[in-house]
């Protein structure tokens, strides 16, 4: 299960890890030739994607509701390589090979609905703990080795191009730790190889990717640029979430402010690439068979309540988003449009630390829910350019 820490090890620690704390002897690789060490692979229905259930209770604004049945595609013509956020509870500084409850879990929450789309590929990496960010932030810490997370991504990434891509398109998925660790690698082994031709999009959500100041290309990527039409292949779509009447406080230091001058953090918006505002097409979790991100569940959907039985719920024009510029922040602004009628105007998704909201967090916890219809039909219509272009 996902807990509501999970966000503080993708800033204050992940961000700022020293390299002293790197442990001093190299682990054992990690065998991607075996089926446990990918979270999912395309073809198991028994792994966390295979056996996830994605259907959603779509409530209007009037209250009424129907149930959207999901589909997975076993012959999907793309492919998606995703890397989950900072989820793991082992003891030590970083998790161990093993998939675990937390894995599957978030998962299901960021990754199994993209199948309806393409092949999914989630490896088992070694990533850095909430235990090791619990000990740093009570004055102990303890060994985290953030080379070995990436260089455990690294060696899953070139097995899967050795043994699974076979030359298909392909989009690059990550939260958090995901995102930080995704960076790296299309900073080190894409930005500007030849592999890059088939990357469709990389998506880096909860992250701070930096451009300069009024440009779509240049500072962390080199040659890959923020993408700004569905059609656009080989473009990067990255953003920090964050209510809209509830913006960056001054102090924040870690997703929606540059590190310097000349340089911006990129917000690019998936419910309007090209700019301005759009609705967000949100998969949000229903609080019935599962618990909430931050371990706030949500309300009754409606008034009076309704049942809702699956797993996620889907409420039509309530949300919307756009890329916002304030005070030297730039970030996702979520607003919520409340209408009169039966169904709830509120969403939870803040991050809250003994009964504390903490503000400069945004809505991380939901980064992806917000955004998956959005992204899910912009990888579509990505498959579709990439195919015409190849034909």
């Amino acid at each position: 299960m996902i807990t509501k820490l999970m966000v503080l090890a993708a800033g204050a620690f992940l961000f700022h890890v020293s390299p002293a704390s790197a442990q001093s002897s190299a682990p054992a690789q990690i065998d991607y030739a075996k089926p446990s060490s990918w979270v999912c692979r395309p073809g198991r229905p028994k792994d966390a994607c295979g056996r996830s259930d994605q259907d959603a209770t779509v409530i209007d604004g009037d209250g009424s509701t129907h149930i959207e049945r999901f589909h997975a595609d076993p012959n999907a013509p793309i492919d998606c390589f995703y890397v989950y956020p900072t989820v793991s509870l082992d003891p030590g500084g970083n998790a161990s090979a093993k998939i675990e409850p937390q894995q599957v879990a978030v998962v299901d929450q960021q990754f199994a609905r993209f199948a309806s789309v393409c092949r999914p590929y989630a490896p088992v990496y070694r990533q850095l703990t909430l235990t090791a960010l619990r000990a740093r932030l009570k004055g102990h810490p303890i060994n985290a080795d953030r080379a070995l997370a990436y260089n455990d991504v690294k060696d899953a990434w070139d097995y899967y191009l050795a043994h699974d891509n076979h030359g298909r398109g392909v989009v690059l998925i990550g939260h958090s730790q995901g995102s930080l660790v995704l960076a790296e690698l299309v900073k080190k082994e894409i930005d500007g190889k030849p592999i890059q031709h088939r990357i469709l999009s990389v998506i880096l959500a909860g992250y701070r990717l930096e451009v300069p100041v009024g440009k779509d290309v240049g500072g962390d990527f080199k040659s890959i640029p923020l993408c700004r039409s569905a059609s656009q292949i080989g473009c990067t779509i990255t953003f920090a979430s964050f209510r809209a009447d509830s913006p960056p406080p001054p102090d924040e230091q870690i997703f929606a402010i540059s590190s310097g001058p000349g340089l911006q953090a990129a917000c690019v918006n998936p419910a309007a690439l090209a700019g301005g505002s759009g609705p967000l097409h949100a998969y949000l979790a229903s609080g019935t068979q599962r618990q909430v991100a931050d371990g706030v569940q949500p309300g009754a959907w409606t008034d009076p309540p309704t049942k809702i039985t699956t797993p996620f719920v889907e409420v039509p024009g309530l949300i919307s988003a756009e890329c916002r510029s304030e005070d030297g922040h730039d970030f996702l602004a979520i607003s919520l449009h409340p209408t009169p009628g039966a169904r709830t105007n509120t969403i939870v998704g803040d991050v809250v630390v003994d009964g504390h909201i903490l503000k400069d967090w945004g809505l991380h916890l939901i980064d992806m829910n917000l955004t998956m219809g959005n992204l899910i039909d912009i990888v579509r219509r990505e498959g579709e350019a990439y195919r015409q272009r190849r034909q």
